[in-house]
């Protein structure tokens, strides 16, 4: 007998697309320009209590928007978060039409998920730079990257008949929908252990099934506080991601820079200081950046939603590309102190050859009396 499918009553697909805008935000700047902000809360009952938010991202409300996808346009209702560490996230909430079965969203999950969309990231990345624009003096050096994360949570109110969790794991396409998976062929029973292998609930009549690049999450309550901690990790990814760009074009720059200062005319001009003012900047503007992703979000006890976000961190790969980073940051710090020594091996240099200079004149001088 065929398993009766799965239809949704009340959700959405949150669709994200997340940018590196600047290097930090001032956050009560950014609220007192933009009117009408407002900060992110976690709802749930004691959720402070296991996660604190030091710096609680702005959240900014942008209407109704046509959202460009492979299939055609479609109706979006569209916010923007702002994270102090200088990202802008933009959310489009794509409401799922009440009686539609879980399987007919895959072929959605594989257009948002698995293809590539040009014009809907364009479209988001113009809606970030128009209200980054308006917020003027709130972002600290701004700049423009052309890297982006993208990230996709199917947020389920409601189905039409109620719906146990252990139900869903055992009945409802989870894996092809986090997949976008339309093929025929059934996914091999180990991928789709593997997609589905962190899945959480507090009360059995929950779900969060968090995948690298998606998310399905059934909550009753309405409330949004598991998409707003994925976005959070997300944020972390995203500028973990620019800094590991940034570090590899500054050092390539700055091996360039050296290897043009290891002549003989080196000595007599400024290049290692501009050099070494060069790596302490970039060294400083690394440790303020790891503080602030450090201190995004706390976690100071083990309730679910902690667990939660620990594994959203893991299935995301952040200690892995953080780890990337600091080591790239040591490599910095190897070189800063290189170019100390180089530049006091090159002030020796300089202040022997000045004496030499002076004895040959002295002893110049003396003969041509």
């Amino acid at each position: 007998m065929a398993t009766p499918p799965f239809r949704v009553r009340d959700g959405v697909l949150r669709i994200y697309r997340v940018f590196d805008v600047a290097d930090a935000i001032d956050l009560a700047r950014a609220e007192a320009a933009a009117g009408g902000a407002s900060r992110l809360k976690l709802l749930r009952v004691h959720s402070s209590a296991a996660l604190q938010i030091p710096h609680p991202p702005l959240h900014l409300s942008l209407g109704r928007r046509e959202v460009p996808l492979p299939s055609g346009p479609r109706q979006a209702q569209a916010h923007l978060h702002l994270f102090e560490y200088g990202v802008a996230g933009v959310v489009y909430d794509l409401p799922v039409a009440p009686g539609t079965p879980l399987e007919a969203l895959v072929p959605l999950a594989e257009e948002v998920v698995v293809k590539a969309t040009p014009e809907l990231d364009q479209a988001a990345r113009h809606e970030a730079a128009e209200l980054c624009k308006a917020l003027g003096m709130a972002l600290e050096k701004p700049h423009h990257w052309e890297g982006l994360e993208t990230y996709a949570v199917f947020l389920v109110r409601a189905f039409e008949e109620p719906v146990l969790a252990r139900e869903l794991l055992e009945r409802a396409p989870l894996a092809r929908l986090l997949l976008g998976e339309t093929s025929a062929a059934a996914l091999s029973g180990q991928e789709a252990a593997d997609v589905v292998k962190h899945h959480f609930s507090y009360l059995e009549d929950d779900l969060a099934v968090v995948d690298w690049n998606s998310a399905f999450v059934y909550e009753p309550t309405g409330v949004h506080d598991i998409p707003d901690l994925l976005e959070f990790a997300t944020a972390h990814l995203l500028e973990l991601r620019y800094y590991d760009a940034l570090l590899d074009r500054e050092l390539h720059q700055i091996y360039d820079e050296m290897e043009v200062a290891l002549g003989f005319s080196a000595m007599f001009t400024r290049r290692y200081g501009r050099l070494q003012r060069r790596t302490a900047a970039l060294m400083l503007e690394l440790s303020e950046m790891i503080e602030r992703l450090e201190n995004g979000v706390k976690i100071v006890g083990d309730f679910y939603l902690a667990r939660l976000y620990q594994a959203a961190v893991g299935r995301f790969r952040l200690p892995a590309w953080q780890g990337d980073v600091l080591r790239k940051q040591r490599l910095l710090a190897d070189v800063h102190r290189m170019l100390k020594d180089a530049a006091d091996v090159r002030r020796a240099d300089l202040f022997e050859v000045t004496i030499i200079l002076l004895i040959a004149w002295e002893v110049l001088w003396a003969l041509l009396r």
